[in-house]
């Protein structure tokens, strides 16, 4: 009966995974993303710039204030509420997204800010749960299972938005993503509880937050194999961040997909992120978590640099291939894109799921809480500079071509350190 009751409360967990993807796929990733570079920004160059801004920004209060919010996860038996307050945050901004027009970019941009850190500041007290609810030995199973409703999640939003998109009707999908997002995470706010006890605590939150940080900084001399994974962490997964944040806007820019020819694109990503996740799942255990992370990495390299020839018309590879496959340049583009998005989607899950695996094997049982909140630092750190530095390029040339190579550098800085990392 125990058991039973365990399923059911891990099933209503990873339902909130299921809902929050919704805004992730529709407004980080695709929809949203693509109307304000094509609608607010009027498509202007500069749109690009201004998305990396928005994206920077909220990755930027989103790490600041984690630490802050882990101590209360950790010592506050009211975390729930918490939750309930960034997740409405994040429902409300997306919902209000509708309103967004042409030429209306500091409201595009604020809205964006403050429904990104609500989605990025939420996770935090959801994550919190997870000790809550099983054993350590099953934290990765479980975590998974997480990981793979998401996905699930993606497939289940892009076919509720689909009919909306096919009647170029953009704007209705964010308060429909909101909707979704609300609908599947009502479950958790009335039958999961906060077990914790409100444990007393001497000063405030944001002390004890930024004194964890102080610590674990100063822990990580004694660990230094851990902090050069951490390191090399932050480079590769700063590529994995902004191919997600700008991969529907290279799309649309540099290749002229249609909304209808995304949608397909992201149904491709989304639906090998799930066999990619469940494929390296299985071979980090057999031959070990670095090694499933440098094929990731290498296959991650590899699709940046196929991106990057297929990003020109008149690079010189494409042209020959085109014309060996008696194919015109754009439609061998588009249909090169495609397996671009089946390379990315295969690794994308696999990349971020393998690297916390990773990270457990590397902590030490008794340090684990204190270094897994600095994982979360530097995930959330690493969305900062990536996104920046894709629109500066993407901006000053005109050109995303570039930006492709500059996101290519991340994964090679990444596997170079990674080298060096002890397993």
């Amino acid at each position: 009966m125990r058991e039973l009751q365990n399923k059911s409360k891990i099933f209503i967990w990873t339902l909130f995974d299921f809902a929050n993807t919704s805004y992730s796929i529709v407004v980080v990733t695709f929809i949203y993303a693509v109307y304000f570079k094509d609608v607010v920004a009027l498509g202007e160059p500069i749109g690009d710039l201004y998305w990396s801004i928005g994206i920077s920004v909220s990755m930027l209060v989103s790490a600041f204030i984690a630490p802050v919010l882990g101590a209360i996860a950790d010592y506050s038996a009211g975390k729930k509420r918490f939750l309930l307050f960034f997740t409405l945050l994040s429902i409300i901004s997306t919902a209000l997204l509708y309103f967004v027009q042409d030429g209306m970019i500091f409201w595009g941009i604020l809205l964006f800010i403050l429904a990104n850190i609500g989605f990025e500041s939420g996770l935090v007290f959801y994550d919190s749960f997870l000790p809550e609810l099983t054993t350590p030995k099953n934290y990765g199973r479980v975590s998974g299972y997480g990981f793979a409703f998401g996905y699930l999640g993606s497939l289940a939003s892009l076919a509720l938005v689909l009919p909306f998109i096919q009647s170029e009707m953009y704007r209705e999908t964010f308060p429909v993503a909101a909707l979704f997002f609300l609908i599947f995470a009502i479950p958790l706010f009335i039958f999961l509880d906060d077990s914790r006890r409100d444990v007393k605590v001497s000063t405030s939150y944001i002390s004890i937050g930024f004194r964890r940080v102080k610590k674990t900084i100063s822990s990580l001399k004694d660990y230094k194999n851990l902090a050069l994974y951490l390191l090399a962490f932050f480079f590769y997964i700063e590529g994995v961040n902004t191919t997600i944040f700008f991969s529907g806007n290279f799309a649309r820019t540099s290749l002229g997909f249609s909304f209808e020819e995304l949608a397909l694109f992201f149904l491709i990503v989304q639906s090998t992120a799930i066999l990619g996740s469940l494929f390296f799942g299985v071979l980090s255990d057999s031959i070990g978590q670095k090694k499933s992370i440098v094929i990731s990495l290498y296959i991650w390299i590899f699709t940046m640099i196929l991106a990057f020839i297929i990003s020109d018309a008149n690079n010189i590879v494409l042209v020959y291939f085109s014309e060996y496959f008696n194919s015109g340049i754009k439609d061998f583009q588009a249909i090169s894109f495609y397996v671009v998005g089946l390379l990315a989607g295969s690794v994308m899950g696999a990349t971020q799921s393998t690297s916390r695996s990773m990270m457990t094997k590397l902590t030490p049982i008794e340090k684990k809480t204190e270094f897994f909140g600095f994982y979360s630092l530097f995930g959330k750190s690493s969305a900062i500079i990536g996104p920046l530095v894709f629109g500066i390029i993407s901006y000053t040339t005109e050109s995303q071509s570039y930006d492709i190579l500059s996101i290519s550098v991340f994964f090679i800085i990444g596997l170079f350190i990674l080298r060096f990392v002890k397993d």
